[in-house]
């Protein structure tokens, strides 16, 4: 049997102590500043810092950047093209195969196949953005003040959250498009209003968590009132899984307004999206399959591409993956 005596016990604090004094040396540490606001930059830049690190070691995410901002771009320039993509193009071949005159070819009714898909694009990314808005800050501030609150009041709006996930929201979008007339507004609104839940219950897990810290019960001891520690301890806390959420929904409302327009619930005709020129193109798949190849490519690769660049900006900001 071994005894353990106090004059040990000491002894070997006094080594441990005399060991973290080796490792951790004055020069290790950095005084930032008493100005909160100033402190605040460094953690900003290390962010920046690690999104710029990954960023430039990753060929997808360059690639992934560079045919969004072709999209982007070509997209806003649109009305340069020659022609007029909701006109019936009288003379204007009828289903051509692509051509220099016509990148893409025409479709049914002679019409550019190329400047239809640039518009259609406008149309889609539109509506992808706008719904990601809505829904992301709808989603933020009724998960943050269910987390914060707390008890029924939390229990009760989650329940909420539960029976709107548990019907399916493409049903729901399907079914109350059907009683509106259909157009980029009413698109914008109702898969934003319909597609907020995921961000409320991922905002309402990390409230939890942030509201036990140390710096919010400091605050509260100092008497600040609730809308304080939310609006400057809580929701800045939120950003990282926020900005994550959000880049995912983008994709997510794209898909959606494809699908509902593919459906002949989306904008209605002439104008055209991504996903009506897949519906109009399944009546001539047999005959000109390329009808349908351009849009879809498009969809896939506007999807694939905010996929990978989701993807970094979550390795970036979680900072476990960044020691």
């Amino acid at each position: 049997m071994v005894f353990v005596t106090q004059e040990l016990i000491k002894e070997r604090e006094m080594r441990l102590m005399d060991n973290t004094e080796e490792l951790l040396q004055e020069s290790d540490f950095r005084f930032v500043s008493d100005n909160e606001e100033e402190a605040e930059i460094v953690y900003e830049r290390s962010v920046f810092k690690n999104l710029k690190k990954n960023f430039k070691s990753s060929f997808s995410a360059k690639l992934s950047v560079g045919i969004l901002l072709f999209l982007v771009v070509v997209a806003i320039l649109a009305p340069l093209s020659p022609y007029d993509p909701y006109d019936i193009a009288v003379g204007s071949p009828k289903l051509a195969l692509p051509s220099l005159e016509h990148p893409f070819g025409t479709d049914d009714m002679g019409r550019d196949y190329f400047t239809r898909a640039l518009y259609g694009g406008r149309v889609s990314l539109l509506v992808g953005l706008a719904a990601m808005s809505i829904s992301t800050l709808f989603g933020t501030i009724y998960g943050t003040i269910s987390g914060y609150v707390g008890g029924k009041v939390d229990a009760y709006m989650m329940r909420f959250v539960d029976i709107f996930m548990s019907i399916p929201s493409f049903l729901l979008i399907v079914i109350i498009n059907t009683f509106f007339t259909p157009n980029i507004f009413t698109l914008i609104i109702v898969i934003g209003l319909f597609t907020w839940q995921g961000v409320a219950r991922i905002t309402r897990a990390e409230t939890l968590s942030l509201k036990k810290r140390d710096f919010v019960l400091a605050s509260r001891a100092l008497g600040v009132s609730h809308w304080w520690i939310i609006v400057h301890h809580i929701i800045p806390n939120l950003m990282n899984h926020v900005i994550v959420v959000a880049s995912v929904s983008v994709s997510n409302s794209i898909m959606l307004e494809s699908s509902l327009s593919f459906l002949g619930y989306g904008v209605s005709v002439p104008i055209p999206s991504w996903g009506g020129m897949l519906q109009n193109a399944q009546s001539f798949i047999l005959d000109r399959p390329l009808l349908a190849f351009f849009p879809g490519l498009l969809i896939l690769l506007t999807i694939l591409c905010i996929s990978v660049l989701s993807d970094l900006l979550r390795d970036s900001l979680n900072p476990k993956l960044n020691k």
